[in-house]
């Protein structure tokens, strides 16, 4: 066989190689992870159409339907860290759900306090507002963990939520909430129901 043919065909062989690997690695990746289904079977909760799962190492909202991956978001977790303690300001872990969802039909940058509208990041007195554009309440759905007791992610008032301060999504900066874009969190606000199923996990 001519030598040049050899080398073109040797080539074209590492590549589809490479290729497939890099696809499989891409689909590992990108699939609900395996920690949330088995809590899913161990609470026997079914999962919901549409699934968020929440990286705190990467500072990253992935978007799942029917199992399938959507779309990855950057976000903001907890400068605090991890953890489910009532006071903690850390961002809890486990399994969640969308308890309700706050501000829908409101314009982006409207300030909520205690899930009130009071201004506009547009006012100066507002332009730094902690929560902010809408928010999508969590409620934890593992007892002892991050239900119940000191521990309850909901009575912890765990939201997503949008901030005054778009310029720290993707690096910790919150104070045990997660934070997302006002695109971002409008587009999902809009299109996922409550009950929506929420996985929150280090990795």
């Amino acid at each position: 066989m001519n030598r040049r043919i050899l080398i073109s065909m040797m080539s074209a062989a590492v590549l589809l190689t490479s290729g497939c690997a890099s696809l499989c690695f891409m689909n590992f990746k990108n699939k609900i992870p395996d920690a949330c289904l088995a809590a899913c079977g161990r609470l026997k909760i079914e999962p919901t159409q549409f699934v968020l799962t929440v990286n705190i190492s990467q500072q990253t909202v992935s978007l799942f339907k029917d199992n399938h991956f959507v779309k990855k978001y950057r976000c903001s977790t907890s400068r605090f860290g991890v953890g489910e303690i009532k006071d903690s300001n850390c961002t809890p872990r486990g399994l969640h759900r969308i308890a309700e969802k706050i501000g829908g039909g409101e314009p982006a940058g409207t300030v909520f306090e205690s899930r009130q509208v009071v201004g506009h990041t547009s006012q100066p007195e507002f332009a730094d507002a902690k929560i902010t554009t809408r928010i999508l309440w969590l409620e934890g759905l593992e007892p002892g963990f991050n239900r119940d007791g000191n521990v309850d992610s909901h009575r912890r008032y765990i939201y997503i939520h949008g901030t005054g301060d778009q310029a720290t999504i993707g690096r910790p900066s919150s104070c045990g909430c997660i934070h997302l874009a006002d695109a971002d969190l409008i587009a999902l606000f809009d299109l996922l129901p409550s009950s929506t199923l929420v996985w929150i996990a280090e990795r």
